[in-house]
């Protein structure tokens, strides 16, 4: 079975992801998020921020615009540093990423390759041939910077240039010295952001694993110099409990991967990626990166802003050194989506499918079924939960088929329980209450039904 397949079958027929400007043909690697989708990306932008803001007393939080001046991006190294080395295929005019070619093709790592090794590979070896027509004909490796600009004003003009934010982190340094006067925090403490980052990839794909416009999730923390080490060690830990014992992803898909002294970005003395097995092999999933003090020196040099820090109770000042846990929303959404994807073979033969996600992140958290739609006092009953429930949950009242269907469809979008309205209901004020992963049911009075799913629904962040 294709699970990636699958799952982006799903995706599209069940109202969580949409390829995006779909009426139009569509735009390459761009994707809208549907109603379940947008639900599910919220939700666990929700549990990401309880769990690494509201429940640290050395986190605040940040919300950063995504237009910033441009010698932003000069001071940060992304003008100069942020290229991918480019061939086109002279028959068909594809353009691809070298190091891809060479990687995807021959099985082999480009780290620390230089331009003239690279284009040396795919010159002279016969094995590298054109993904779309076949041919070997390619013109040599050009840089593309892969940062979108624009224009700031109605001129277009180079002085009016801007660039779409490549990284959230950027807006987190030239904040530092007003989140720092204004929350009185002391080192070390960090600032969480959530926001939308674009970079100009030549080969996105793999549904939403790489795309042009994307979500992340950042923690820049900063830390005196020298302790940065102890620091990105917790911070690895602290991440892989998130995605374990909050996200419920199995420990058996997820690896920790050290870069080499070649793979690391210019601005890092340690990275560390925790990866997930993916249907098409291991990819990031996040990376924790020990910035140095590259970021706030370079800002303060550049802009004669003194972000320079005094440690009161060491009675010394330096410039902090940063530990960046950053998180793709995208990606940590496709990881749930793979990791909880399950078929199970039932006792009558018949086969469910179940999106097994953690309660609360799903989309729908309580679906209310009537046991029979056109008997009134069920229905009025039905009603009366599902107005009762809604301020305090994600419900959803479903009519439309036979109680099994209505399981299933419910089990296929991950809902962890529904409710049915019965007869014996009218009798006692009781109702069935179904498990989506036990399959189980149990009835369960109406009066109580708040207080059941707040237990159900709570999330254990002692750990």
């Amino acid at each position: 079975m294709d699970i990636m397949k699958e799952v982006v079958n799903l995706c599209k027929n069940r109202g969580i992801i949409f390829q995006n400007s779909q009426i139009y043909g569509g735009l390459a690697s761009t994707w809208d998020y549907g109603p379940l989708g947008v639900e599910l990306k919220n939700n666990i932008k929700k549990v990401w921020w309880k769990f690494f803001i509201h429940n640290r007393e050395d986190m605040v939080g940040l919300d950063s615009a995504i237009l910033m001046h441009p010698r932003v991006w000069e001071a940060s190294g992304h003008v100069k540093n942020f290229h991918d080395p480019l061939v086109d295929c002279k028959k068909c005019k594809e353009r691809f990423r070298a190091d891809h070619l060479i990687e995807n093709i021959l099985g082999i790592s480009t780290a620390g390759m230089k331009n003239e090794e690279l284009n040396q590979i795919i010159q002279n070896n016969q094995n590298i041939k054109c993904p779309t027509c076949g041919a070997k004909d390619f013109t040599t490796i050009r840089f593309f910077n892969l940062m979108f600009k624009t224009y700031q004003g109605p001129v277009e003009e180079a002085a009016n240039i801007v660039y779409l934010r490549p990284e959230t982190a950027q807006g987190i340094f030239i904040n530092f010295k007003s989140v720092l006067n204004s929350s009185r925090k002391k080192i070390p403490f960090g600032v969480g952001q959530i926001g939308k980052a674009f970079r100009n990839e030549i080969t996105p794909g793999n549904f939403i694993f790489r795309t042009r416009e994307f979500e992340q999730m950042e923690i820049e923390y900063f830390v005196e110099p020298g302790t940065e080490m102890e620091h990105l060690e917790h911070w690895v830990d602290y991440s892989m409990k998130f995605f374990t014992k909050i996200l419920g992803i199995k420990d058996e898909n997820l690896r920790k991967r050290e870069h080499s002294k070649d793979e690391l970005a210019h601005y890092s003395n340690r990275t560390i990626d925790i990866e997930y097995k993916f249907p098409f092999g291991w990819g990031e999933l996040e990376g924790i990166a020990s910035r140095t003090d590259f970021d706030l020196s370079n800002h303060s040099q550049h802009s004669n802003e003194d972000l320079i820090y005094f440690d009161e109770k060491k009675n010394k000042k330096y410039i902090p050194y940063v530990v960046e846990p950053s998180f793709g929303v995208d990606r940590t959404l496709l990881t749930v989506l793979v990791d909880a994807y399950t078929v199970e073979k039932l006792q009558d033969g018949t086969e469910r499918v179940v999106l097994k996600l953690a309660p609360y992140i799903a989309p729908i958290q309580v679906a209310v079924f009537p046991l029979k739609k056109n008997e009134p006092r069920i229905v009025e009953v039905a009603k009366k939960i599902l107005k009762s429930l809604i301020g305090d949950f994600n419900v959803i009242y479903d009519d439309t088929a036979s109680i099994g269907k209505l399981y299933r469809r419910q089990d296929e979008i991950g809902t962890p329980y529904c409710i049915t309205v019965d007869f014996q209901s009218l009798e006692d004020n009781t109702v069935t209450v179904r498990n989506r992963d036990t399959m189980k049911q149990e009835r369960v009075s109406i009066n109580s039904l708040k207080e059941f799913f707040t237990k159900s629904f709570s999330i254990n962040l002692d750990i």
